[in-house]
């Protein structure tokens, strides 16, 4: 677990928040490059290319690489740095979190808040992102110098093991599956494969799937993997529909999902003997594979998630046993098409 861990950090320490994903899509591909060919688009895409080439079946595995953020929208008088959300940021968790702002240099901030002793007796509003500020001890003139509207910032946190196998960090939504697939790809090396294969680690999944749309598109694949985190068990959440960290992959089944695909991969998680969940959903998943089913003609497509805590804030926790299912699941997948 210890390499698969430093994999899965070193991923999430490249910043990559939606639309400004450069960092992420490098580290991205050099992780992926002793295992495959690899490239990367015009939108920020990292695609690398498996198996056999003219293969009449050709599988997409896809991951996003882009993570929730901040973009700066301004400087107000006294040097503070106006925002907005770019995802869909946690905003209970934003008033006086520490931030990086990737401007002409890294600065370290604070997001603004009220002190209680000054709130009002019973005052409990939570303001909305645009009306909070980013405090980098910085004058307006200062700050203009180095920040510029449309630069992102992260809401930051130290990377660190928990007890056992689970970690928590900043971006694990969705590096983990990225790490996921990288490990897959390390799996399928040197394996005789009946098929084509594309690991796609896509862009702007947070704003609404662009990247794993134009992937997806140009990948021209017959059937689709997305795989993606999902909500683990934890006090105040249902255990309904919820995973279990060190519970296994979730195996998503909803309309937009090839049941078929389900199962075989249901059937193919209990022939190893491998823990699981399925996940029910009634609607849209809110993933990639939303996106990636409904590519040119339409693509088969299954959904496969990780079970995480604390979503969408910078101290996600997941289990690294998951990610190494999710991997050895998706590898033997492959290896078992015809």
């Amino acid at each position: 677990m210890q390499n698969l861990k430093e994999l899965l950090f070193r991923l999430c320490g490249a910043p990559g928040v939606a639309g400004c994903e450069t960092a992420a899509a490098e580290q991205a591909a050099r992780e992926l490059s002793p295992y495959a060919r690899v490239e990367t688009d015009a939108l920020g895409n990292v695609a690398a290319h498996l198996g056999k080439p003219d293969a009449k079946e050709h599988i997409l595995l896809d991951a996003h690489n882009d993570q929730i953020g901040l973009i700066i929208t301004g400087v107000d008088k006294d040097g503070f740095l106006c925002m907005d959300r770019c995802g869909g940021v946690d905003r209970r968790v934003v008033p006086g979190a520490p931030v990086l702002v990737y401007g002409r240099e890294v600065l370290t901030g604070i997001v603004s808040c009220m002190p209680p002793h000054l709130m009002e007796a019973g005052e409990k509003k939570l303001e909305s992102v645009e009306k909070l500020r980013i405090d980098v001890g910085l004058s307006r003139e200062e700050a203009e110098q180095l920040v510029s509207p449309g630069d992102r910032a992260l809401l930051w946190s130290r990377p660190a093991s928990l007890l056992g196998s689970r970690v928590t960090c900043a971006a694990l939504d969705d590096r983990c599956g990225a790490a996921a697939l990288i490990r897959c790809a390390e799996l399928l090396q040197g394996a005789e494969l009946n098929c084509q294969v594309t690991i796609l680690l896509s862009a702007m999944e947070e704003i609404g799937g662009q990247g794993a749309r134009v992937g997806a598109y140009a990948a021209q694949a017959t059937r689709a993997i997305a795989v993606d985190v999902s909500f683990a068990h934890q006090p105040g959440v249902p255990k309904e529909n919820t995973g279990v960290l060190g519970g296994g992959p979730m195996i998503g089944i909803a309309p937009i999902l090839n049941r078929e695909m389900a199962r075989e991969l249901t059937a193919l998680a209990e022939k190893l003997d491998m823990p699981h969940t399925t996940e029910v959903m009634g609607g849209r998943t809110s993933t990639n594979s939303d996106e990636l089913a409904v590519a040119r003609g339409g693509v088969r497509t299954a959904l496969v998630s990780i079970p995480l805590r604390y979503m969408h804030t910078a101290v996600e926790v997941i289990d690294l046993r998951d990610v190494e299912y999710t991997a050895r699941l998706l590898a033997e997948y492959v290896k078992g098409v015809k």
